[in-house]
C-alpha cells in the first residue's frame, strides 16, 4: 500500500476513526488495532512476507526475555548472537546473496576458474532493512544493559511494525518509541492539524517534485550516451531533487501520520541541501540511519577517539557499510566511498562539528561564504548521487565523462525548453523550504500568522498542485532498500 494511493486515502481515515472513537482511552485495545492495521498495511504489498516480519518480531522479543533471564553470561551471549545471526542471515539471503555469489564468480574468473553460481529468484521483502535494524538495536540495547526487555508482545510488535514507519523508516529506537506505545494517548486537535499539514507537504514533495523530476532524470540516465553535457548535468540535478523529494516526502508523511495517532517519530530530514559541508549534510540526511550507524558501529569501533588513522578507518567503514545497506551493487559502495572521501577534510582537521546550527539562522539571506559553501556541498552531493542512480560503476563513469565532454552545450538554450515547466516549481519549492528551514518541516509555521483567506489559499494551492501534476502512482525509491 503506497502513501500516495487511493487505498491509503481510505485506509488512514478508517483506522483513525476506530482509533480515537471506537477505542479511545483504551491503550491496550488501541495497540491491538495498530498492530492489525500495520499487518494489513504490510500484507497489501505481499502477504507471503508477512510471516517473515512476524517471525523476526517474535525472535527478537523472545531473545530479549531470554537474555534478561539468562543464568550465565555464556547463555546470554548465545541468545544475543542467535538473534543477530538469524536477522542478518535473513537480510543477507534476500538482499545480498546474489551480489556475493556473482562477485565471487567474477573474482574467480579473473584467475582462470569459471564458476556459474545459482541465483535466488525472489523479490526483496519490502522494508526488511528497516525492521531488521529496529530489532537489532533493541537486542543490542538489552545486551548492553541500556534497556530492560519488553514483556508485552503486542507493544513490542507495534514498535517494530507501526505502519507509518514500517516500509521506509525512520529507523526507530526502543528507548524513544516504546514508552509512547505503552502510555495512554490523548487526542490533541493541534497535533492532528500539524500532522495533516506535514502529510500535505510530504505528498507535495513526492508527487509534484520527486515524480516530475524523475521523468527528466530517467531520460538523462537512459539516454546518457546520446545526450549533451547540459542535459546530463540537468539529469543529475533532477535526480538529486527526485531522491530528496521522494524520501523526505515519505518521511514527512510517516511523521505526520504517526502524529495523528498521538505518536512522535524520530525526525529523519532537516533540510540537508542547505548544508555547508558534507559532515553537516550527513547530520541532516536520513538522520535515523546516520545516528544508528554512529551508535551501533562507529562508536563501538572507537569513534573519533584514538589517532588519525583510527578516525579515518572508522569513517570509511561506516560510509561503505552505509552504502552497502542501501543495495547489493558496487555503485552503492562507491557512493559510500565518495562520501567518506568528501568528509575527510572535516575529519582530519576536526571541523566536522563546525556547522551545528541551520545556515543563516535568524536571517533571510546567507552571507557569500555561506552561499558558496552550500552550493559546493550540493555539487559534491549531486556528483555522488550519479553513482547511486547508475546501474553500474562503468555507467556512472561514462555519465560523468559525458557531463564534461561538451561544455559548450550549456550555451544552447533550446535544450532547456523541456524544463521550463518544472524549473519554476523547483524554485518555488526551494523558496518555501528556505523560508521554513528553521522548523521541523517547511510549512510547519509558514502562513500561520497570515489571514485565513491567504493561509487557506496557500494550502489549497498545494492541494491543487498535487492533483494537477499527479498522475500514475509512483513507488517510493526507498521501498527497494
Amino acid at each position: 500500500m503506497l502513501f500516495n494511493s487511493i487505498q491509503f486515502a481510505l485506509f488512514l481515515p478508517l483506522v483513525y476513526i476506530l482509533y480515537w472513537y471506537a477505542t479511545a482511552g483504551k491503550v491496550k485495545v488501541q495497540n491491538i488495532l495498530l498492530l492489525i492495521a500495520s499487518y494489513y498495511f504490510y500484507a497489501c504489498w505481499d502477504y507471503r512476507f508477512l510471516f517473515l516480519l512476524i517471525f523476526s518480531t517474535f525472535l527478537d522479543y523472545y531473545t530479549g526475555l531470554k537474555m534478561a533471564n539468562a543464568v550465565s553470561d555464556g547463555l546470554r551471549k548465545f541468545w544475543f548472537w542467535l538473534s543477530i545471526g538469524v536477522n542478518l542471515g535473513f537480510l543477507g539471503t534476500f538482499k545480498y546473496y546474489n551480489f556475493f555469489a556473482t562477485s565471487f564468480a567474477e573474482a574467480l574468473s579473473q584467475i582462470g576458474f569459471e564458476v556459474h553460481p545459482s541465483s535466488l529468484q525472489v523479490i526483496l521483502p519490502v522494508g526488511i532493512s528497516f525492521y531488521t535494524f529496529h530489532g537489532l538495536s533493541y537486542v543490542i540495547d538489552i545486551y548492553k544493559g541500556r534497556i530492560p526487555p519488553e514483556k508485552n508482545y503486542v507493544d513490542y510488535a507495534v514498535f517494530v511494525s507501526f505502519f507509518p514507519l514500517l516500509v521506509a523508516g525512520p529507523i526507530e529506537r526502543a528507548t524513544h518509541l516504546l514508552p509512547q506505545i505503552k502510555t495512554k494517548r490523548v487526542f490533541h486537535y493541534g497535533k492532528t492539524v500539524d500532522g495533516l499539514r506535514q502529510i500535505l507537504w510530504g505528498l507535495f514533495k513526492k508527487i509534484v517534485i520527486a515524480d516530475n523530476c524523475a521523468a527528466f532524470a530517467n531520460v538523462a540516465f537512459a539516454e546518457s550516451e546520446s545526450s549533451s553535457s547540459a542535459v546530463l548535468t540537468m539529469g543529475a540535478i533532477f535526480f538529486a531533487f527526485q531522491i530528496y523529494g521522494d524520501f523526505s516526502g515519505y518521511s514527512d508523511i510517516a511523521l505526520g501520520t504517526a502524529r495523528l495517532f498521538g505518536i512522535e517519530l524520530l525526525r529523519n530530514f532537516a533540510f540537508p541541501y542547505f548544508s555547508r559541508d558534507i559532515a553537516e549534510f550527513w547530520r541532516r540526511w536520513h538522520i535515523s540511519l546516520s545516528s544508528w550507524f554512529r551508535d551501533y558501529l562507529y562508536i563501538p569501533l572507537g569513534g573519533s577517539k584514538g589517532g588519525t588513522w583510527s578516525r579515518v578507518r572508522n569513517t570509511f567503514i561506516i560510509f561503505i557499510v552505509s552504502g552497502f545497506w542501501h543495495g547489493a551493487n558496487w555503485t552503492f559502495i562507491m557512493w559510500g566511498f565518495l562520501n567518506a572521501l568528501f568528509i575527510m577534510p572535516s575529519i582530519l582537521f576536526q571541523t566536522n562539528r563546525a556547522n551545528l546550527d541551520i545556515v543563516a539562522a535568524g536571517r533571510l539571506f546567507p552571507t557569500f561564504k555561506e552561499a558558496f559553501s552550500v552550493v559546493l556541498t550540493f555539487s559534491l552531493t549531486v556528483f555522488a548521487w550519479i553513482f547511486f542512480r547508475a546501474d553500474s560503476v562503468s555507467d556512472a563513469l561514462a555519465y560523468i565523462s559525458g557531463m564534461v565532454a561538451h561544455p559548450g552545450s550549456f550555451l544552447v538554450l533550446s535544450q532547456f525548453e523541456p524544463y521550463f515547466t518544472i524549473l519554476p516549481i523547483l524554485l518555488i519549492f526551494l523558496l518555501v523550504e528556505w523560508l521554513g528551514r528553521e522548523n521541523q518541516f517547511a510549512i510547519a509555521r509558514l502562513g500561520l500568522q497570515w489571514r485565513k483567506p491567504f493561509r487557506y489559499a496557500f494550502y489549497y494551492s498545494i492541494v491543487f498542485a498535487i492533483f494537477w501534476f499527479g498522475g500514475k502512482e509512483q513507488q517510493f525509491i526507498y521501498f527497494q532498500f
